[in-house]
């Protein structure tokens, strides 16, 4: 990853320069900004989630007192560990616009490069996006290895090697979802800018060639500026519309993860039933002379995703219409911000707890706080069943909620400017 990342730094540079860009440095300053934005998420969620740091032993420490407080540390340390992505996010946003813009002033002028910087800050983000993919995928294929491991009646000491193996993937599982979602959070600013200009080409395309700022100025549509079109739809904090979306783009977030986590919950009880009658009505599966139904649990999992997945993805896409029809652009506005900020730290919040908790019960399994099979033991297990619809469903999910909320409201944006409830 750190080779990687120098390459880009080197490559970033002469590319832009070759290219003969204005201010070339300056886009080429944010480029880097958004790298080392990411690389800095990356180690933060490296120390939250590895049993080699004092958290997620800390959590461990705990379990010998209950899954109780095993559950209250691990969500202390995922609430603690959004400290350092938040403040990631906020310096680089602002390094990165200031580098693109050639100004620090944030003024209307330097508005449209300084966006472009952010654009361009998740693009440098994402450029060791192989290697994410890669180390991403790495955890469940160790998880996998080690299942398979265990079915074959394998010995333990290649268990406890791919336990190895697997607990060093739920840390990078969840460096992974940190630079989604970091990289979603300077996507959504940079798209907020493409809802301004779609609204724009809705007021030409209905002949409003021109319009009136509160002020009393005139501007033409054509050549309004961002900070003009705010003024005009009145998009500012102390407008009831605006508050109103925050409130609605924050209660996305948490819905969205109630909606999943439950989904995850009654699709597992599900199984569990399932697991359960094969071994009541099939005794020789403990035996190990009779094969499990395998395909009869795959077929409740993959319906149950199919099937759980349809109320949250609908409410995705018709919340943002109908905040749109009925509050119109400030509530707009206000819905896809308040779903960033809340959606961007619940992400955070939910991935790492998710895999400290996972590899407190690693860090158990290798034989601190008596070992498999302890009271210790016992709890981190309820602790990792916790943090799996977490980490994999709940957290992950929120990345797609951010996006998909931005792009329906870009769409819908004519509809807005035609007509709105108030």
């Amino acid at each position: 990853m750190n080779f990687s990342s120098a390459l880009i730094f080197v490559a970033s540079y002469l590319i832009l320069r070759f290219l003969g860009l204005p201010n070339f440095t300056g886009i080429w300053g944010a480029i880097v900004v958004g790298l080392l934005t990411g690389i800095i998420i990356g180690k933060a969620t490296e120390y939250y989630t590895s049993q080699e740091f004092k958290p997620t032993q800390g959590i461990s420490a705990h379990a010998k007192t209950g899954p109780a407080t095993v559950i209250i540390s691990g969500l202390g340390v995922g609430m603690i560990s959004t400290v350092v992505p938040v403040l990631a996010i906020v310096v680089g946003t602002t390094c990165a616009y200031g580098f693109a813009a050639g100004s620090w002033s944030f003024s209307p002028a330097s508005m449209p490069m300084g966006l472009y910087g952010i654009g361009i800050a998740a693009v440098g983000m994402l450029s060791t996006l192989g290697l994410t993919l890669a180390t991403d995928a790495y955890g469940p294929i160790a998880d996998n290895a080690g299942g398979n491991a265990e079915m074959a009646g394998l010995g333990p000491e290649v268990r406890r090697r791919t336990d190895a193996l697997d607990s060093l993937g739920n840390t990078t599982a969840a460096t992974g979802k940190g630079f989604a979602i970091g990289s979603a959070a300077l996507t959504a600013l940079a798209l907020l800018a493409s809802y301004v200009e779609q609204l724009k080409i809705a007021m030409l395309h209905n002949h409003q060639e021109s319009f009136v700022l509160r002020s009393g100025e005139t501007v033409v549509t054509a050549y309004a500026t961002i900070t003009q079109f705010m003024d005009y739809f009145e998009v500012n904090l102390m407008n009831p519309k605006v508050i109103l979306g925050l409130f609605l783009g924050s209660m996305m977030a948490f819905l969205f993860c109630g909606l999943t986590i439950n989904a995850v919950g009654r699709t597992a009880s599900r199984m569990v039933e399932e697991v359960r009658r094969q071994f009541r009505e099939h005794p020789g599966i403990m035996a190990s002379t009779e094969d499990p139904d395998y395909a009869r649990c795959v077929a409740i999992s993959t319906a149950g995703a199919q099937r759980e997945m349809v109320l949250p993805s609908v409410i995705a896409v018709l919340v943002p219409i109908a905040v749109g029809l009925i509050y119109g652009v400030p509530g707009t506005f206000g819905l896809l911000g308040g779903g960033l900020c809340a959606g961007f730290v619940l992400a955070v919040f939910m991935a790492n707890s998710g895999g400290a908790w996972d590899n407190a019960k690693k860090y158990i399994e290798e034989g601190h706080h008596g070992g498999k099979g302890s009271d210790a033991h016992k709890a981190v297990v309820i602790g990792d069943t916790v943090g799996d619809p977490f980490k994999d469903t709940a957290g992950p999910s929120l990345n797609i909620l951010i996006k998909l909320m931005t792009m329906v409201s870009i769409v819908t944006a004519g509809v807005n400017v035609a007509w709105t409830l108030f």
